[in-house]
């Protein structure tokens, strides 16, 4: 028999194991909440949350806005019903015929391409260059307006994505290191003959090449598509590492500004701030 005295230093214990359970629990979905930043426009305040599972990105995202990198940076590239981009450094001081879109901090972040995360409307992407790895700017990003699709359109989007999945895998298959090789010896002794011939070989071998898991886009994500809408064929091609959550409405003020045939606003299109916000 459990005399009442131990009974009541048996119930203090639980107590306390259970209240230090509360306070775990507690931290855990304080520290799993997810990270949000303002973002204020001169067309408007947009609020974006940061995913988790890009820690690479987000990190390099919380960064650049602590230090203050992003503001006052211009939106150099705008295409209306694809996406808004913004991140060049040397936009801050240039005037509205300086050519951009070419300058970040000197480094890539590597690739943090996720199945579940997609282009739908308000989605925060990495720009990046034409290179094997897929490696993100340092600074630079995009944020997508897109267009409503059907399911015509998903069909041929779905074969874009698996067309660049193609040249993606196929580039970075060692059988086919000589070709591009030779391409790339062609192209520096500017020899546009054989650039002609080899480029014409590694298209027809990127149609045909099937060494890859080929992509479906989910029904989920066709849903949304269908009813938000966004950019699909950038699928598992760029990384995904955030979305708008509040402000949909400034990115179709954004994306609506006349742009010349560079794709450059006439008129200033700027990001004021940035700031975390507090949990």
């Amino acid at each position: 028999m459990i005399k009442p005295i131990l009974l009541s230093l048996l119930f203090w214990t639980a107590s306390l194991v259970l209240l230090a359970n509360e306070r775990s629990i507690s931290t855990e979905i304080q520290e799993s909440d997810p990270i949000k930043i303002e973002m204020v426009t001169n067309f408007g305040t947009l609020i974006v949350q940061l995913y988790d599972e890009t820690p690479l990105h987000r990190d390099n995202f919380l960064r650049l806005v602590k230090e203050g990198t992003y503001d006052s940076l211009q939106f150099h590239r705008i295409i209306r019903n694809f996406m808004v981009q913004a991140g060049d450094i040397r936009s801050k001081n240039a005037t509205l015929t300086d050519t951009l879109g070419g300058s970040d901090l000197g480094y890539r972040i590597p690739a943090e391409i996720h199945p579940h995360l997609f282009h739908k409307k308000g989605a925060l992407g990495a720009a990046r260059t034409n290179n094997p790895d897929r490696a993100s700017s340092s600074t630079q990003f995009y944020i997508v307006q897109g267009r409503v699709q059907n399911d015509s359109l998903l069909q041929h989007n779905e074969n874009r994505i698996n067309q660049f999945l193609a040249s993606h895998f196929a580039t970075n298959d060692p059988d086919n290191k000589p070709l591009l090789d030779s391409l790339a010896a062609a192209r520096k002794e500017k020899n546009e003959e054989l650039v002609k011939t080899l480029s014409a070989q590694w298209n027809e071998l990127t149609k045909t090449y099937s060494r890859f898991d080929r992509y479906t886009i989910p029904d989920a994500h066709r849903e949304v598509y269908k009813a938000l809408g966004g950019t699909p064929h950038l699928d598992q091609s760029y990384t995904v590492f955030g979305e708008v959550i509040s402000g949909l409405e400034v990115i179709d003020a954004l994306a609506g500004v006349e742009t010349n045939r560079q794709d450059r606003p006439v008129v200033e299109v700027r990001i004021l701030s940035m700031k975390i916000l507090p949990k």
